[in-house]
């Protein structure tokens, strides 16, 4: 039976369920979801279910991730609401291309954990099934697994196994609606130009996910456990000296202006730091940053590109402020200005939660 896997937290107890009932069945596992979206987040899935299906014994293998295939597809669907037409377009693309690959492995049957998601319709899905059991002679094995106390006892499981629970289903459109819903930053999309690792993003999550799975092949236990935190994103640094004069600026990870744009001049100096008259922000050159971080940065461009981790700049912040709960503007720039400045800083704070790992 070939088993359409959407993420390890529907599949790992869905495919122990069906071990228990389909014992004669040998299970093959196909990871195909173009529909996620950022690729990180499809990898991060993927690397999970990975090792969910090692530790089941389950043979695992990965459709293309043809996302533009996909988009074109749902294109005209955008503004559906989960469980609506974007969604039975979404599964029609999945169960062709998963009927297809039975076809192709000679797999008389197949059925997906999307059965098991609480995000998904049953009917819909069992619909959708046995619409491609008429075309393509797959029979589609549409199991309950969520009532009776199913939902609790996947919970349950997904607790014991520590899998990576993901909070919106995939979809860029998806996670859009249920950020706007939940009137929360849809920080999901950020990409710095710098390729800097962000804090609680896909990316930081990735590694630790790695991390995790190099412990268990080596042997070592370890929690995952989740903590509360400020975390902040930076949208927009931008410095104009005089009337219309744009030099480069980088601002500090926690900088923050409360109306996004203020403008001034340099009051005074001390210790190398160059006061603000307003907004209580703060400029140092770029010789004074490399001075403190022991860097050798040749431009602010470069700094742009390749900055510090944020506990590197975290450290940097004490140094300059001495004080662990500091948002004030710090503004990295190659010379002080003597002129009227402008600065347009566009950032946000907000309250986050993050995983970490703790070695037993």
């Amino acid at each position: 039976m070939l088993v359409h896997i959407c993420c390890s937290v529907d599949s790992h107890f869905f495919l122990e369920k069906l071990q228990n009932d389909f014992p004669e069945e040998r299970l093959t596992g196909f990871f195909y979801d173009p529909n996620i979206h950022p690729y990180s987040e499809y990898r991060l899935r993927y690397l999970d279910v990975e090792r969910s299906c090692k530790k089941l014994g389950i043979e695992l293998l990965e459709g293309e991730y043809d996302f533009e295939a996909w988009m074109e597809a749902v294109r005209g669907l955008e503004c559906e609401p989960e469980k609506g037409k974007r969604c039975e377009v979404c599964f029609d693309k999945r169960f062709d291309v998963s009927a297809h690959k039975a076809l192709e492995l000679g797999e008389k049957k197949m059925t997906t954990t999307l059965l098991v998601s609480p995000l998904k319709s049953q009917e819909q899905l069992k619909r959708v099934g046995d619409e491609f059991y008429k075309k393509n002679g797959v029979e589609f094995i549409a199991v309950d697994y969520r009532s009776g106390g199913g939902t609790q006892d996947q919970s349950r499981v997904t607790k014991e196994q520590q899998l990576y629970r993901q909070d919106y289903c995939g979809c860029i459109y998806g996670l859009s609606m249920q950020r706007d819903a939940q009137d929360k930053l849809m920080d999901e999309m950020f990409s710095p130009i710098s390729g800097a690792v962000l804090p609680a993003s896909i990316e930081e999550r990735l590694s630790l996910y790695k991390e995790r799975m190099q412990l268990e092949d080596e042997g070592k236990e370890y929690k995952i456990q989740k903590h509360k935190f400020l975390n902040y994103r930076q949208f927009t640094c931008k410095l104009t000296v005089g009337k219309s004069t744009s030099i480069l600026a980088y601002a500090l990870s926690y900088s923050t202006l409360s109306r996004k744009k203020t403008e001034g001049k340099i009051e005074f100096e001390i210790e190398g730091i160059h006061y603000f008259n307003r907004e209580e922000m703060r400029f140092i050159t770029l010789d004074r940053f490399n001075e403190l971080t022991c860097r050798s940065y040749a431009s602010v461009k470069e700094l742009i590109y390749h900055p510090l981790s944020y506990e590197e700049e975290a450290d940097l912040r004490m140094k300059l402020t001495k004080n662990i709960y500091d948002l004030t503007p710090i503004i990295v720039v190659k010379e002080i200005p003597n002129e009227k400045i402008s600065l347009f800083l566009d950032a946000k704070i907000y309250e986050d939660t993050k995983e970490k790992i703790i070695k037993i």
